[in-house]
């Protein structure tokens, strides 16, 4: 979208930075781009306008915007947005987050894109998979168990697992994770770690759960 109304509904300079590849000037560039365009958007936009040294201006045509407003009043359901006619089934991955750490706001602002991106898919009349992996039992959570069953000893009893105040979980993060890479022997230990907590270990299920 264009960043102010002089410029039009949109701008694109595209053109600016293909010039130098193709060997041309960016407005000779640009010129070629709304050849090409020309005619897909016709119907729907006004002759592109070439600014400067090689913007490319759209606007919408009044008559196309007065039509599409009128078929979307006739059709409170779907507001005239007709559906795909190739429905896929698409899976969208969301953030992500590696759960042996905190989160922060990119895993919310990837997972609200992934959501929005969604909802526009399923009403376009796509089969959408929404697919946030998460609850990961990797060497990150073997690392971080035997690193709290060397600093925090009482996180691997349930009964006294609730009452460990952990701190900053990526401080916590970061000291497990330089053990893990200055020392083979707890590197081994975190490994072996994983599997007696897959395997359903009393003492590494206490301190995921303290996680």
């Amino acid at each position: 979208p264009a960043t102010k109304l002089e410029f039009g509904d949109y701008q694109c300079n595209a053109a600016m930075s293909l010039a130098r590849n193709v060997g041309m000037s960016p407005r000779d560039c640009a010129s070629k781009i709304v050849d090409g365009l020309r005619p897909l958007i016709s119907d729907v936009m006004e002759e592109p306008e070439i600014a400067g040294p090689g913007f490319i201006n759209l606007r919408f045509k009044n008559e196309y915007l007065e039509q599409s407003i009128q078929h979307m009043s006739k059709d409170s359901e779907r507001l005239a947005v007709p559906l795909a006619n190739i429905k896929q089934k698409i899976v969208v991955d969301f953030s992500s987050p590696n759960i042996a750490k905190e989160m922060h706001v990119g895993h919310l602002r990837s997972t609200i894109i992934g959501d929005t991106l969604s909802n526009v898919l399923e009403f376009s009349g796509h089969e959408v998979v929404r697919l946030n992996h998460i609850g990961d039992w990797g060497t990150q959570f073997g690392m971080l168990v035997e690193h709290l069953r060397d600093e925090f000893p009482e996180a691997l009893s349930t009964e006294t697992s609730q009452n460990v105040d952990l701190g900053d979980l990526v401080i916590l993060y970061k000291a497990a994770k330089k053990r893990f890479d200055d020392d083979d022997e707890f590197k081994t230990r975190s490994r072996e770690g994983v599997v007696k907590l897959q395997a359903g270990d009393p003492e590494a299920l206490a301190a995921w759960e303290s996680l």
